[in-house]
């Protein structure tokens, strides 16, 4: 299944949130639009993530689209433990942490939660829409980051 669906590109996100003022956050590279009517995103964290309990317990979230030149980001999110905002310049919203120098920003209220196999699908209520900069989107491509793997 990986190997036939790897060959699908995707581009790579953090998704970040509060617990009790705390910031927390994970990699993820499974979101996409969902409705533009409402406007409603979704996201599919994995059972076994320590951060999605902790975000979801705030009712809200921020997705972070990374750029190209953000991999050193992407890694520090997709490991476990430790403060992965430490050295890291971000700034707090209404929904939490938001990373700074990112793509786009898309704060959302969490909608529903549906559980989907070994994974959560987290459908988002988007409350409010940022571009940041312009550059390409790091991407994740059979099983590598960039589109060369």
């Amino acid at each position: 299944m990986r190997r036939v669906l790897g060959q699908f590109a995707t581009g790579v996100t953090i998704v970040t949130g509060s617990d009790g003022g705390e910031p927390v956050g994970f990699a993820c590279q499974s979101f996409t639009s969902v409705s533009l009517d409402p406007p409603l995103v979704l996201f599919c964290p994995a059972h076994t993530s320590g951060s999605w309990p902790r975000i979801r317990s705030g009712g809200v979230f921020t997705v972070n689209v990374l750029a190209e030149d953000q991999l050193e980001l992407c890694k520090a999110f997709a490991t476990s433990g430790g403060n992965k905002f430490e050295g890291k310049a971000w700034h707090d919203t209404a929904w939490g942490p938001s990373l700074d120098d990112v793509l786009a920003t898309v704060h959302c209220d969490i909608e529903a939660v549906h559980p989907a196999g070994d994974h959560d699908v987290v459908i988002g209520r988007v409350r409010q829409l940022v571009t940041h900069r312009e550059a390409g989107p790091l991407l994740f491509f059979r099983g590598q980051f960039g589109i060369d793997a």
